[in-house]
């Protein structure tokens, strides 16, 4: 069975500095119209900075969607979509942790919610690192936090982090290290 839905038409409700917000008129498999909402995101990439006595490098922020500070992988937009997601990923571990890595390994994308958005999250694992400075964006305040890998591996799993990105990062990084 054909599962496509096609679109008939596209109303843009919203354009913003990172986000675009449609609304889509489809048709469904059966033949049936439908409504879809969809948010346009540039893309982005997180970085699990893993240093040579395995402790894993996060940042510590408040989430304004959601009022909460999160524990979470460095990690950030891809500038306006164009940017090698390599690239967007050396940039955010150096703007956010001060850090730059020798040694890259890339872990896969993953899809933050394709139920309602495009945004892919492109995963890698950072190795040799070196600290530098840190150089935050002007409306970016975070605090820096280093914990053994084991520890992060073991508030995944016990729901403590709960941000997709980091949650998939480390997982995957604890099956490809054998940690």
């Amino acid at each position: 069975m054909d599962l496509t839905e096609r679109m008939e038409s596209s109303q843009t409700i919203f354009k913003g500095h990172i986000v675009k917000l449609t609304v889509d008129q489809v048709r469904l498999p059966d033949g049936n119209p439908a409504q879809r909402e969809v948010v346009y995101h540039p893309g982005g990439v997180a970085v699990l900075a893993l240093d040579g006595e395995n402790r894993v490098t996060l940042v510590r922020q408040y989430r304004y969607p959601i009022r909460q500070l999160l524990l979470e992988l460095p990690a950030g937009k891809l500038d306006h979509g164009l940017e090698d997601p390599i690239e967007g990923a050396r940039r955010e571990l150096a703007e956010e942790t001060g850090l730059e890595a020798e040694e890259w390994t890339y872990l896969g994308h993953i899809l933050a919610s394709p139920g309602f958005c495009t945004e892919d999250l492109h995963m890698y694992l950072a190795r040799g690192l070196t600290r530098k400075g840190q150089h935050l964006d002007e409306d970016e305040f975070l605090d820096v936090v280093t914990m053994p890998f084991e520890e992060l591996v073991g508030q995944v799993m016990d729901g403590t982090i709960t941000d997709a990105k980091t949650v998939a990062a480390t997982l995957k990084v604890k099956v490809l290290l054998g940690l």
